[in-house]
């Protein structure tokens, strides 16, 4: 048979053609969109790409050309692959900034085996180009290139990217534009949408080789973007302070020499902070238990299977519009928890580092109050390096499985048992001379699910037994009975003991059940999920047996947990500092997404269409929507150098 030669424009027409195929592919199985101006940019790059091969694997023998060009298009198939993974697993897109948590990769490296099994037509689809091409190697010849022609590749790769660059101005002052993400914004998952996963995969490797410092820019107008309320005369009665502390930035910002620190003193110094309110230190005393509980959803609130669970987010403070939104995973959810920061691109290794200074640090502000400090994780206690960061955050008794807890219970079963854990570290505190403050995070409702796969399902199998759903979301609910009755044990424990309207009960889940699709999470919802932001509802739970209903419609997220904790309990800190708001105060709402995506008071904004939808139904005002891209644009730059310049050891070090 006759050898096809690829040479010259050949090399160059084949490789586009298979990078088209590519990025189509990618988009049909992941549900981007395919027709809109950013696959002009698509186009434009892959053209780029296919010079750039087409120059590099024309220069050898026909041997190394070979090896080149195919080694060139196994990557390019792995790219796409991996982001095909990814996305399927967690909801959103592999970065760099994602390698700090390789001990999870590496923990649940069978689940990513079974990821690549049940995706496996995809996997096969955007390597059918590596497989054609390894079927007919030995037709396959690349020749060396001519010293001219290969000129003419130089002079090609040059005017097309001066045209890339030049149309990143067609309507380049929109909000998110491709001129913005491309010069100013670090957003991986809106730089996929736009430039495609090759371009977006290059710009996320030069940002993490190079650095990327975000432009901040402080509004200079304020605009309400609050609920209009009916008792404001009523609030106006009562002068209340703010939760600060008396931090002179004007000094600060004099004798900084670092650019961007100065900045962030600049900035914190614009910031007004929380007013205290009718609920500061409204706990005052009181013994906190805290939980951050695995895949916790408000589709596992169910008052025929999950009745205490049901109880406690209907009763004690009733939050309607609380949100966990899923960023890097559990790690990700507990960093926004613990810190009242969102977890940005960068904020992973010195999280997990534990060297930085906390001065908000849970357990050290509680044990400032006179406070016993205990912490508990019913898995092994190194995963995600938590023994480190929760040491930093002032916890110096932490146990879990491997350093302790597993004399006490089960420690060999996957997932372990919150039920255990709860029965075998509840009389460390409960006798405390001193209030007592307890952290709890939970696995049993840890993915992935199935009955033949986690052992907490397959305890309560039969209790979901008369439930008409597939068995992964009814593998799930039957994991959180267990969560469900491990906070009933609690409680009976509390009582028993006398100590339960002394004690708040506060929950937060660290991400939705991503181990479930859309389709199978909408299966048990009570209404119809988007896969950006309703999918991430939630339910804060913060309970006092003792307190009347306080219903709470503001907007909240993860990142409010701490800083509202902390005002009810009259805790001093600097409310500034701490990017989430007490959701108890007059701050106006906002949850802050991976994607920059947001939901406020007035309603939600879609980062990769650009569209606002109002709470009310009204259309939405681009001074507004502007004004709050600004505002979380800065939330999410601060939250980050937060972490990376340890900044709070710069205000508060001394």
């Amino acid at each position: 048979m006759k050898k096809y030669k690829l040479k010259r424009y050949n090399v160059l027409l084949f490789t586009f053609i298979i990078l088209m195929f590519l990025e189509l592919s990618f988009r049909i199985l992941t549900g981007l969109k395919i027709g809109n101006i950013s696959f002009l940019y698509v186009f434009l790059y892959n053209i780029f790409v296919s010079l750039l091969i087409s120059f590099i694997v024309t220069w050898g023998n026909k041997v190394f050309n070979k090896v080149l060009y195919y080694v060139s298009i196994f990557l390019i198939s792995f790219i796409y692959a991996l982001q095909l993974c990814v996305y399927k697993m967690f909801g959103f897109y592999f970065d760099w900034s994602l390698l700090g948590a390789t001990d999870q990769v590496a923990s649940f490296a069978g689940d990513g085996l079974k990821l690549i099994l049940e995706n496996l037509l995809g996997v096969i689809v955007l390597f059918l180009p590596f497989i054609l091409l390894l079927i007919f190697i030995k037709r396959v010849i690349i020749n060396k290139s001519e010293i001219k022609v290969n000129i003419i590749k130089l002079i090609g790769l040059v005017i097309v990217y001066l045209v890339f660059i030049g149309s990143l101005y067609i309507n380049s002052k929109g909000i998110n534009s491709a001129k913005e993400l491309y010069f100013d914004v670090n957003n991986n998952e809106l730089n996929i949408g736009k430039f495609g996963v090759l371009n977006a995969f290059r710009i996320d490797v030069k940002r993490s080789v190079f650095g990327f410092d975000v432009k901040i820019d402080i509004p200079d107008d304020h605009i309400d973007s609050s609920s209009d309320d009916e008792d404001d005369d009523e609030v106006e009665e009562v002068v209340y302070e703010y939760n600060n502390l008396d931090i002179d930035f004007d000094s600060l910002i004099v004798s900084e020499t670092d650019s961007k620190v100065k900045m962030m003193h600049e900035y914190f110094k614009n910031e007004s902070g929380t007013l205290q309110n009718e609920y500061t230190k409204y706990f005052e005393g009181k013994n906190l238990i805290l939980f951050m509980a695995e895949s916790f959803n408000e589709i596992a609130v169910r008052e025929d299977i999950t009745p205490t669970l049901y109880k406690l987010v209907n009763s004690g403070f009733k939050f309607n519009n609380f949100y966990t939104p899923t960023i890097s995973s559990t790690i990700g959810g507990e960093f926004q928890e613990l810190t009242g920061l969102v977890a940005a691109s960068g904020f992973l290794s010195p999280w997990k580092s534990g060297k930085n200074y906390y001065p908000f640090g849970l357990a050290t502000v509680f044990q400032d109050k006179g406070y016993n400090t205990y912490a508990y994780h019913d898995h092994t206690y190194t995963f995600q390096s938590r023994h480190k960061y929760l040491a930093a955050l002032g916890f110096d008794n932490y146990l879990g499985c491997r350093n302790g807890l597993e004399d006490r219970i089960n420690c060999n079963q996957w997932p372990e048992s919150d039920v255990e854990m709860i029965e075998a570290t509840f009389a460390d505190y409960a006798n405390s001379e001193e209030p007592f403050m307890v952290y709890y995070v939970t696995v049993s409702g840890h993915g992935d699910y199935g009955f033949n796969y986690s052992a907490m399902a397959r305890k309560h199998k039969d209790d979901v037994a008369g439930l008409d759903y597939s068995e992964k979301p009814l593998s799930y609910l039957a994991a959180q009975i267990e969560l469900d009755q491990a906070l009933e044990l609690l409680i009976d424990k509390l009582d028993e003991e006398g100590i339960l309207e002394d004690t708040v009960i506060a929950l937060v889940g660290d991400h939705y059940p991503y181990y479930l699709s859309l389709d199978e999470v909408n299966e048990i919802s009570s209404y119809e999920k988007d896969n950006v932001v309703e999918i991430n509802r939630s339910n804060f739970i913060l309970w006092n047996s003792a307190m009347d209903t306080v219903e709470v419609d503001k907007v909240g997220s993860q990142i409010d947990v701490l800083p509202t904790i902390y005002n009810l309990f009259g805790i001093s800190y600097d409310s500034r500092l701490i990017i989430g708001k007490d959701i108890l105060s007059t701050e106006p709402g906002l949850a802050i997404f991976g994607n920059s995506s947001w939901v406020s008071d007035k309603g939600t904004y879609y980062a990769s269409s650009g569209e606002f939808v109002s709470r009310d139904g009204s259309v939405g005002d681009n001074d507004y929507i502007k004004y709050m891209n600004s505002v979380v644009s800065n939330k999410i730059t601060m939250s980050k150098y937060i972490m990376t310049e340890d900044y709070y050891k710069k205000v508060l070090g001394g």
